[in-house]
């Protein structure tokens, strides 16, 4: 059984600005427990993976808001929004006047998502359906985003190592985190935080104050 996932994200989602980033429109779910039913509905079928790209995640959110108030980070920069999601930080990026877009996921629905969400702001993003951390060698980016990357102890074993490498190699990289477990204590410093509103259904509180930090 096949599902064409446009048509899936557009019945499942309406599109709306998130809280904290007017400037962005995305398509998001609207009541998140309704969408997590209808995932589950379809996983065994069609081996739907879990709906991440529906939400507006408090990093995500974070890093465009860092990017639309001071486009002096993006602009005429080569831009990777790894781990993208919805792709709200790249959006953000591609608005504040970079030179390219690179938003990378490893789900088809992610990338699905992101490029309706880019066409339904009117800017244009390369949506990268693999691994970069796996590439050899690894692609040039001036500038990386990571939020809220560090959820689980074996992704912030993986990238942590790839992303201070980034930073060696000449990247700036920020990482935009609302109090995940696994964010390294060391080698970050802050730049900004933001109170993120956030939904009961996802988080454990109505506001996350997100950092973002920059790699050093």
């Amino acid at each position: 059984m096949s599902l064409d996932r446009a048509e899936f994200i557009r019945a499942q989602t309406r599109l709306q600005a998130p809280p904290l980033i007017p400037e962005i429109v995305l398509h998001l779910a609207a009541r998140a427990t309704d969408l997590w039913e209808a995932t589950e509905a379809k996983l065994e079928a069609t081996g739907l993976p879990p709906p991440y790209w529906a939400f507006a995640w408090p990093g995500g959110r974070a890093l465009a808001r860092l990017l639309l108030d001071r486009p002096e980070f993006a602009k005429g920069r080569r831009v990777l929004d790894f781990a993208a999601g919805c792709g709200i930080a790249a959006i953000a990026a591609a608005k504040a006047g970079a030179a390219h877009v690179t938003a990378s996921e490893i789900d088809e629905f992610a990338g699905t998502a992101m490029a309706l969400n880019a066409a339904a702001n009117g800017v244009a993003l390369d949506v990268r359906l693999d691994d970069v951390t796996a590439l050899v060698p690894p692609p040039a980016f001036d500038l990386i985003l990571a939020g809220d990357v560090f959820y689980e102890k074996p992704m912030a074993e993986k990238i942590w190592p790839w992303l201070k490498a980034r930073k060696a190699a000449g990247a700036v990289v920020l990482v935009a985190d609302p109090g995940r477990a696994y964010l390294p204590g060391s080698g970050l410093a802050e730049i900004a935080r933001y109170d993120v509103p956030t939904d009961l259904d996802l988080e454990d509180r109505t506001v996350r104050t997100t950092r973002v930090l920059t790699v050093e």
